[in-house]
């Protein structure tokens, strides 16, 4: 390397010295330092002398008070199974469309429509007496016409391509019913990796969180980014007192959580809330929404939307801008409507903003703590831990019950769960985001 490059990288890494120095200090140290805790007995009986406890602290978190159902496995298999059969059954509506549209009979894609009709016949007769060497069978076989199904080009690309969101509708709704609806057998027992977290969120503390975070995820994130991107929409075709408006929505943002809060705990209050007046005057009953239970996570649910639209509506605003006016101007000459004009050209070219908030969106949902701990005064929920999060689980395991290695260790799960979504999202985002230069 000549001696001119030597000296620029020197230069380069003494800018950045302070730089990650800082970040070694308050970053690097305390992710390596509370990895390492995550593997000792530190609590406040040994608060002097830790011990090495292997993964010990670990095997407590997901212990169970009491048996489950099924073992998680089980579970698993079954909801493999369930999303065979559900991505089977798209490709088999698909392939049936396609038929229809050409009018003429392919032996292939009826084969491929008989064997899935039997498979499933199969299944539903055998329900009542499948033990596991039956359900690894159905497994195998599914995975093997879905293989022939895919392979052979059953339906063309150019059709899931095309209709991509409708098609991941119709995947989602057939999962939710076989997770759901078709999964009890006579006995009335239910299987799936759903069912086996619902059961053990009764009987572990730790599964009761992630049950409760994993809820208000889907309640939040896509109902929050929907909520955004509409006021995006509506703020970008308005042309008079823009700045008004977008500083409106945004004072939520950077309003205090704590403020935010006390304000929602007022709006939610049963007898003089705001909520409750506008439910009454619509002629509808009063809900209990920090009284009762099962109103825990929607109610943290809609105080963080509301906090986070307008940051979500100015991230889309700006992606909406960014998008060239020459698009809509080749539509309106080719007679597209409004609706035409959304869905072929600002969706598609609005999906790396939307394919960023969605992962920044679900990695902060997964942090919720503060809005739970302001609305309940402390408290994970009003009773029976609704409202107990994932980091609130680890808050109340550092700082109340001053177990530092079994916080550490819960702190390192949720790392874990959050970077299997984490990559969930940028596997499908490579396929589904569409970077225009």
């Amino acid at each position: 390397m000549k001696p001119s490059r030597v000296r620029e990288s020197l230069l380069a890494y003494l800018f950045l010295l302070p730089a990650l120095v800082v970040l070694s200090i308050f970053t690097f140290w305390p992710i390596g330092f509370s990895f390492v805790l995550s593997f000792f007995k530190w609590d406040f009986r040994n608060m002097k002398n830790p011990y090495f406890y292997g993964l010990g602290n670990y095997k407590e978190i997901l212990k169970f008070d009491y048996p489950v159902k099924f073992p998680f496995y089980k579970g698993l298999i079954y909801s493999v199974l369930y999303i065979l059969l559900s991505v089977l059954f798209l490709l088999v509506i698909f392939a049936i469309v396609e038929m229809l549209g050409k009018k003429k009979l392919d032996w292939k894609k009826v084969i491929f429509v008989a064997a899935y009709l039997i498979l499933l016949v199969l299944y539903g007769t055998s329900m009542a007496h499948l033990n596991m060497g039956r359900l690894l069978v159905f497994l195998v076989a599914s995975a093997g016409l879905l293989t022939w199904g895919w392979r052979g080009k059953i339906v063309s690309s150019k059709l899931l391509s095309d209709h991509a969101w409708l098609g991941f509708v119709i995947w989602l709704v057939t999962y939710v019913l076989f997770e759901f609806r078709f999964t009890a057998g006579f006995n009335g027992q239910s299987y799936g990796i759903v069912d086996f977290l619902i059961d053990a969120s009764e009987k572990n503390l730790f599964f009761k969180a992630l049950v409760n975070t994993t809820y208000y995820v889907i309640l939040t994130v896509p109902i929050g980014l929907s909520l955004a991107l509409l006021i995006a929409l509506l703020l970008n075709s308005i042309e008079k007192f823009k700045a008004f408006f977008r500083t409106v929505f945004f004072i939520p943002f950077v309003t205090s959580v704590v403020a935010v809060s006390l304000i929602w705990k007022w709006i939610f209050n049963d007898d003089v809330g705001l909520l409750n007046y506008i439910l009454v005057s619509m002629g509808l009953q009063p809900v209990k929404w920090l009284k009762d239970a099962k109103w825990t996570i929607p109610a943290v649910s809609i105080v963080s939307i509301w906090r986070h639209v307008g940051y979500n509506a100015m991230i889309f605003l700006a992606g909406l801008q960014n998008i060239d006016t020459f698009y809509y101007e080749a539509a309106e000459v080719d007679g597209a409507n409004s609706l035409q004009k959304f869905f072929k050209i600002t969706w598609p070219l609005l999906s790396p903003t939307t394919f960023f908030l969605l992962i920044v969106s679900v990695i902060g949902a997964f942090k919720v703590f503060q809005e739970v701990f302001t609305l309940y005064d402390g408290l994970p929920g009003p009773y029976g831990n609704s409202g107990m999060t994932m980091v609130y689980y680890v808050f109340d395991l550092f700082y109340r019950q001053q177990r530092m290695g079994i916080a550490s260790a819960a702190a390192y799960l949720l790392f874990l769960v959050i970077l299997v979504f984490t990559f969930i999202q940028y596997r499908v985002g490579d396929k589904v985001v569409e970077y225009v230069s």
